[in-house]
């Protein structure tokens, strides 16, 4: 009886987690209209009503961090709503540059039950 109730929990409790969308799964390094720099194009899609903000990372195959840039490190995109983010790593750090991350980030208010942050990597080939 005790599995049974352990197994109807886990079922219930797995359909209240939802996360954001980060694609392509495997995004490709192209050059860049700048010079000295590579780039690739992701997509960000909104699939949690209680967050807004996404914040944007790249990582090494040891999971430290690669300098980037981008229009806005930290992206705001409304529930259900899809952005495209142009990702630019210096030509230089592009070959220890493995991981590109986005991570949900939750607002702390005493009125909001948010207790989940979703971090979604996309691997560089």
């Amino acid at each position: 009886m005790g599995r049974l109730c352990i197994a109807v929990l886990t079922m219930a409790l797995s359909g209240l987690v939802s996360a954001h969308q980060f694609t392509p799964t495997y995004p490709k390094l192209a050059p860049s209209f700048v010079e000295g720099l590579v780039s690739t194009q992701m997509t960000l899609f909104n699939r949690r009503s209680d967050v807004e903000y996404y914040e944007l990372s790249v990582f090494d195959k040891d999971w430290k961090e690669v300098p980037f840039a981008t229009t806005e490190k930290i992206v705001r995109v409304k529930y259900l709503e899809t952005k495209r983010i142009d990702i630019f790593i210096r030509k230089a750090d592009s070959g220890r540059a493995v991981y590109i991350c986005s991570r949900s980030k939750l607002k702390a208010t005493p009125d909001t039950m948010t207790l989940i942050a979703s971090r979604i990597c996309s691997k560089i080939t």
